[in-house]
């Protein structure tokens, strides 16, 4: 999205960040994958894309977004920037990628897995992983966004030809940006709207000096919003926990049974809805395939089978879950009637002592 915020101004007129620094972020979509994580941030509501454009939101840096799913700029305005990023020209910027990274020493020459734009110098398609090289080295931050770009997703699944890997596969694990930010990878496939939208608010208020480094888990994920299993924000967790299994798709419990591995993929779509806080996986009768966890796809497969382990502990489970439901099912049924005093009559019975 070639636009850009000059400045952010409160109900009052005053700008919220005086003197702070414009951060431009160029979103490199160029890599093995749908765009599916691009159409994912257009439904974010908590921020909305919105909001970080137009800088409603205090303590964020200013903000300009090159974005090639909503950029009314094409061909060579459209990258200009990045061209004027490679030369220095541009400080601070944040690179997004989108999309799994191709192992391009595999190909012969002039061949290519992926490509964007043209080189101004050969007039050829420029390779994606060159742009990636050109321009990680002197990036505020560099964002992964997707389970493609994070972990190689499934582009990267056993038999591919391209040799795909995540974008830390190809800068390194240990990568740091030169304001000493790891990779920062924001899974999902596609990755949640509000999750993404919401790191990078964090990252512009970072970048203001309006929060600390952000802090990331060993899968370098935001660990605040990747820090509980689907299981932990599950509404079918009740289900689970009393022995209750649904014997097809459609029943309302637990779905562990048909294939969910919701009790240890580290997602918060449960919890927080897919849009607006509506949907998610389970929440509409969907089992979790894994989607945000490094090993996917390869290591959740097959798809729709009851996940290892899952015999053994939802036979515990369904074992102590009857008893569970038996008490709990006599404490509410003593529950759900009225205590006897509650009547019609001449003689008060609730205990009270009068005075007179």
């Amino acid at each position: 999205m070639a636009s850009q915020v000059d400045t952010h101004q409160a109900a009052d007129g005053a700008s919220l960040v005086d003197g702070g620094p414009t951060v431009t972020v160029l979103w490199l979509n160029a890599g093995l994958s749908c765009d599916g994580d691009s159409v994912a941030l257009t439904a974010a509501t908590q921020p909305a894309v919105e909001d970080l454009l137009s800088g409603v939101l205090p303590g964020q840096a200013k903000v300009v977004f090159h974005w090639p799913l909503l950029a009314w700029d094409s061909g060579t305005d459209f990258l200009d920037p990045f061209f004027a990023a490679e030369r220095g020209e541009i400080d601070p910027y944040v690179l997004v990628v989108e999309g799994s990274v191709p192992n391009e020493e595999i190909t012969p020459d002039g061949a290519y897995w992926a490509a964007f734009g043209n080189d101004p110098e050969t007039g050829q398609p420029r390779r994606t992983t060159e742009w990636i090289d050109r321009l990680a080295p002197n990036a505020w931050a560099v964002m992964a966004v997707g389970t493609c770009a994070t972990y190689g997703g499934i582009p990267a699944m056993a038999g591919n030809p391209t040799g795909a890997m995540g974008v830390p596969d190809h800068l390194g694990w240990g990568w740091r940006s030169t304001a000493g930010i790891p990779i920062v990878c924001v899974p999902g496939c596609p990755t949640h709207p509000d999750t993404l939208a919401e790191t990078f608010l964090y990252l512009l208020m970072q970048a203001a000096g309006n929060a600390p480094m952000i802090p990331l888990d060993d899968a370098l994920r935001p660990g605040w919003l990747f820090d509980a299993t689907v299981h932990e924000g599950c509404d079918r967790g009740g289900y689970y926990e009393q022995g209750e299994f649904a014997a097809r798709y459609g029943h309302p419990e637990c779905i562990v049974k048909q294939g969910c591995w919701g009790p240890i993929v580290r997602c918060n779509v449960p919890k927080r809805g897919w849009m607006n806080g509506v949907g998610g996986c389970p929440n509409v009768g969907g089992i979790c395939i894994g989607c945000t966890m490094p090993g996917f796809p390869d290591k959740f497969m097959p798809f729709m089978d009851e996940p290892p382990g899952g015999k053994l502990s939802s036979a515990i489970t369904r074992t102590y879950g009857i008893t569970i439901r038996r008490l709990r099912d006599f404490t509410r049924d003593a529950m759900d009637e009225e205590p006897p005093w509650r009547q019609r009559g001449r003689e008060l019975l609730t205990g009270y002592l009068p005075e007179w």
